[in-house]
This record gives structure tokens, C-alpha cells and sequence, in this order.
């Protein structure tokens, strides 16, 4: 919920798990899960730009058909065997299936002490990402047309 709308800065952990429901219950797509036998194991939040708050300065919100990818979940334990690749390559499909017209993500360099969790750039490059700018100083702003 860091990156979705509301009105206070700091929200209780049982507060966000509310506000996440009501999205979905709304309607609203939040993003995909992976799953291994069965049972949850990763996290992409993938949805439409305007579902987010302000995610760069350059943001230009009369653009239409942006969907934005902002964070991954991998547990320690199954990181470096793919899993985030993978989620990656399931919300790019999500986003272009439900009628996104671009992609927006805002990955770091591996080397970054901060904002890991909303992926690294060379994996977004290897997608065919292209970068357009910078958001702060760790994260870059990149994109994927279709």
C-alpha cells in the first residue's frame, strides 16, 4: 500500500490490509501472485498508473493506458532462482492484456542500499524497457511500449 493513494502518511498494517481489500473488492487490479504447490511465494503490484500516487516528478498525468510496475515480493529463500524475472514477464503480459498502452516501472541498479524491492534496471532492459528519467536518486523511470 506504500505506493496507493491516502490520506495520512503512516497507516497500521491492519489499516492497509483493509485498504487492499476494498480495491479488490472494488474492482480495482492491485497486481499478481505467484504461487508454488499451491501456496502463495511472490508478489508483482502491477495496476493502472492512476490506481498509484505520484510515482515520479516527470509524471505527466494526462497520459492515458500507463499501467506501472512499483514493487516485488520474493521470499529470501527463493531469490536469485527467477522468480522475479518471472513475475515480471506475468505483469507485462497482465498490463498489455487488460489494455495498458505503456508500461511504466522504476527500478535501481543491484548495487542500490534502497528501494530493491521494486526491481533492478538490467532486468527491466533485458524486457526491452527503455529509460526516460530518474525518480529521486536511486530509481530510474523506464518504459515499455507496445
Amino acid at each position: 500500500m506504500a505506493w496507493r493513494h491516502s490520506s495520512r502518511e503512516h497507516i497500521e498494517n491492519d489499516e492497509k490490509k483493509r485498504m487492499m481489500m476494498a480495491l479488490i473488492a472494488a474492482g480495482t487490479p492491485v497486481g499478481i501472485l505467484a504461487e508454488l504447490d499451491g501456496k502463495p511465494v511472490g508478489w508483482c503490484s502491477v495496476a493502472p498508473r492512476e490506481t498509484y500516487r505520484k510515482l515520479s516528478r516527470q509524471q505527466d498525468d494526462t497520459e492515458t493506458g500507463i499501467w506501472s510496475i512499483v514493487c516485488f515480493y520474493v521470499p529470501r529463500a527463493l531469490r536469485g532462482g527467477g522468480l522475479a524475472s518471472a513475475l515480471l514477464d506475468a505483469a507485462i503480459d497482465r498490463a498489455f492484456s487488460k489494455g495498458a498502452r505503456v508500461i511504466e516501472a522504476y527500478p535501481v541498479d543491484e548495487a542500490a542500499p534502497s528501494y530493491r524491492f521494486m526491481g533492478f534496471r538490467e532486468m527491466f532492459t533485458a524486457r526491452g524497457f527503455h529509460e526516460t528519467g530518474t525518480a529521486g536518486t536511486r530509481r530510474h523511470v523506464m518504459r515499455l511500449d507496445r
